[in-house]
């Protein structure tokens, strides 16, 4: 059972949705695509500034569309959401101690998807570190220590968290050492997640129930994009040209988190368009062509968009 509920007007624009994209974007297969569009009917119980509790938020279960959305699929960047979650549960639990330079990680993370910036955080929220490759019984602690957001994220015991796996951290060049070595020989322990994963995620955070309300305010400043042309030709790593934030109005509020490498193009957003009811959209893309292509997320989003006119 998920979060959302399925309802037969979204399956049929959902259904649009990709009949357009594969129209126009005849090369991209079947199966190189998913999907996870939530559409916030009023009255908009989320971006309240946490003014709904918790109780109150999961007994609401908005109108959702999902295709392929729990196909397991290398998330990229998009990890970083779950890590930036279980760094501020760490924190108000009292886990690890606040820092100004872990401050600095979580915000280069989010705002800059920087590997660097992320590999501390990791570091940090495990108690691990990379290094040379350790005999087995060591290894085996390291490996039990790198597991714990997992952990952390199956004791929510929300379905959508069932088949993914967060213990890896994201690279530039690749993995060496033990590093390596976690991956296993086949790279079959890298990170793994589904749109609607993915979507759970983001919805708690935007619904101000990630961990606390203060601390999904927090995230929410850390995911904010500006849409700016200014803004956007200043910084072309900006998550928004080529992502969701590429294909809605200029007008509009975005704020997500978008995953970019050699073989997929991915992004999760939260989408506030005047006149519009919200929605909250994670698009996942497969293929090499297809990751290097910058049209086709921002033509989803589009598409989305246009069908929200009818909604």
């Amino acid at each position: 059972m998920t979060f959302f509920h399925k309802d037969e007007r979204l399956e049929t624009l959902g259904d649009r949705v990709l009949q357009a994209t594969w129209a126009a974007f005849p090369t991209l297969a079947p199966n190189q695509i998913a999907i996870t569009w939530i559409v916030y009917d009023s009255p908009v119980f989320v971006n309240t500034g946490g003014a709904i509790r918790p109780e109150e938020f999961w007994q609401r279960s908005p109108r959702g569309f999902a295709y392929r959305g729990v196909e397991n699929i290398y998330p990229a960047s998009v990890v970083k959401l779950f890590y930036l979650v279980a760094a501020h549960e760490w924190l108000e639990r009292g886990m690890i101690p606040s820092s100004a330079e872990l401050d600095r990680a979580m915000r280069d993370m989010i705002v800059d998807s920087s590997n660097d910036a992320t590999g501390l955080v990791v570091d940090v929220l495990s108690g691990t570190t990379g290094g040379p490759e350790l005999p087995a019984a060591p290894f085996e602690t390291w490996k039990y220590q790198r597991n714990i957001v997992n952990r952390y994220l199956q004791s929510l015991n929300w379905s959508e968290f069932t088949t993914i796996n967060v213990n890896q951290k994201t690279w530039c060049d690749g993995p060496y050492g033990r590093e390596r070595a976690f991956y296993g020989e086949n790279f079959e322990n890298r990170n793994m997640l589904t749109t609607i994963a993915s979507a759970r995620l983001l919805h708690s955070i935007v619904g101000g129930v990630a961990v606390t309300a203060e601390r999904s305010q927090q995230m929410m400043d850390l995911l904010k994009r500006s849409l700016n042309p200014a803004d956007l030709e200043a910084d072309p790593e900006n998550q928004v040209v080529g992502f969701i934030g590429g294909g809605v109005p200029q007008n509009a509020g975005v704020w997500s988190k978008a995953g970019l490498m050699s073989r997929v193009r991915h992004d999760a957003a939260y989408v506030e368009v005047p006149s519009l009811q919200p929605y909250l959209l994670v698009v996942f893309t497969e293929g090499t062509a297809h990751s290097n292509n910058e049209e086709i997320v921002p033509f989803v989003a589009r598409q989305v968009t246009e069908a929200m006119q009818e909604i």
